[in-house]
């Protein structure tokens, strides 16, 4: 407790726990939908604190892992071209496509591979290499879209036609509305994400509490916060009631970014996309407008996205669902490891396996 509560009020921390114990009148099973909170949730040491009946399961907020099987053997289809360089975020590189190859192999193979820390460097790329096409590798919530976005609009300003974005950008709302259709993810309420939603807003996720009569608190990431959105929940659930409470105000406003919103409005325009696990989910991702096809890597090089097998015995999808943790796949810390991963979930840093692997808790303890 000492350890945990020494960067933050422990009055407040205590307080906020004991509440938690005194509310919760009966089991509880919350999901959060963001990678940022399945990490800090383990990192913290808030999910050992947390009461007994307060179950937590890891949702599909992990962009790199819900990135399909057939979207990852596109990107490699595309590194293989000897005119092409794929520019991308490294948590991308090691994520295996349907034959286990993944893009940091196809790079030591002789594929032209460029690691990027932001959108904006894959311009540079592009204009270091002019006689190269260079793809960027769109991978991401409604979080990243509006800098791919603004790249775009960049590159159409500088006149960069070598450059064009391969968008697989997904949109959260659409996939929680997917998970509760499905009727195979039983919760009682969502932790939702906070980054997201400094984009998009409150409204967008209306339809949990209206449609589903289910709790849901947009959290900030630091121990406290989680602590008061689970509060918030509880609260809720012991008043027989369901809203969308917005415990991140200090960064989330109710409408949204609105510069962000509009840039990715011109830009995109939305689509039904597949998610690894969660199959294709009708308007839930991001693919270029009329406007600039120009920079569209699928019609560019004559790509057509299609379904592929996950990797023999990754249970990825299920553990995206909410279905399984990951312990309980077969493959969890035997074939699949964070150094050598099977699935996607193992990945990435933000990924719900690699969490467990590295933070999980003593044996007997859930």
């Amino acid at each position: 407790m000492e350890k945990f509560f020494s960067f933050k009020d422990p009055v407040l921390g205590r307080k906020l726990l004991q509440k938690l114990e005194q509310d919760l009148e009966a089991p509880l099973r919350f999901m959060e939908v963001c990678g940022t909170h399945t990490v800090a949730l383990f990192q913290s040491g808030l999910r050992s604190l947390l009461p007994e009946g307060l179950e937590h399961l890891s949702g599909p907020g992990c962009p790199v892992c819900v990135t399909s099987s057939g979207e990852m053997a596109l990107c490699l289809e595309l590194a293989q071209k000897d005119d092409v360089i794929v520019a991308t975020f490294g948590d991308m590189l090691r994520v295996p496509g349907p034959d286990g190859l993944n893009l940091k192999e196809a790079k030591a193979l002789g594929a032209r591979v460029e690691v990027c820390y932001a959108p904006f460097d894959a311009l540079a790329v592009a204009r270091r290499h002019p006689e190269a096409r260079v793809v960027f590798l769109g991978v991401g919530f409604e979080t990243t879209a509006p800098a791919v976005a603004a790249t775009i609009q960049q590159a159409e300003a500088l006149q960069l036609y070598n450059f064009s974005v391969l968008s697989f950008h997904k949109l959260v709302p659409p996939a929680l509305r997917h998970l509760l259709s499905t009727g195979k993810t039983a919760v009682d309420g969502f932790l939702l994400p906070g980054h997201v939603s400094t984009v998009i807003g409150v409204r967008p996720y209306a339809f949990l509490a209206d449609e589903f009569q289910l709790p849901a608190v947009i959290s900030g990431f630091d121990p406290l916060d989680m602590l008061m959105g689970l509060a918030m929940m509880v609260r809720q659930r012991r008043e027989h009631r369901a809203a969308v409470e917005n415990q991140y105000a200090r960064a989330v406003k109710k409408q949204g970014n609105r510069k962000a919103l509009n840039v990715m409005e011109e830009v995109f325009t939305v689509q039904d996309a597949e998610w690894r696990g969660l199959g294709r989910i009708p308007q839930s991702g991001f693919g270029l407008s009329d406007r600039y096809a120009v920079f569209d890597a699928l019609n560019i090089f004559g790509l057509q996205a299609r379904h592929m097998p996950e990797p023999k015995g990754c249970a990825c999808g299920q553990v995206l669902q909410g279905l399984i943790r990951p312990d309980a796949c077969p493959l969890f810390q035997k074939q699949c490891t964070p150094a050598h991963p099977v699935g996607p979930c193992m990945v990435s840093t933000e990924g719900s396996c690699a969490a467990y692997f590295q933070y999980q808790l003593c044996p007997g303890q859930s």
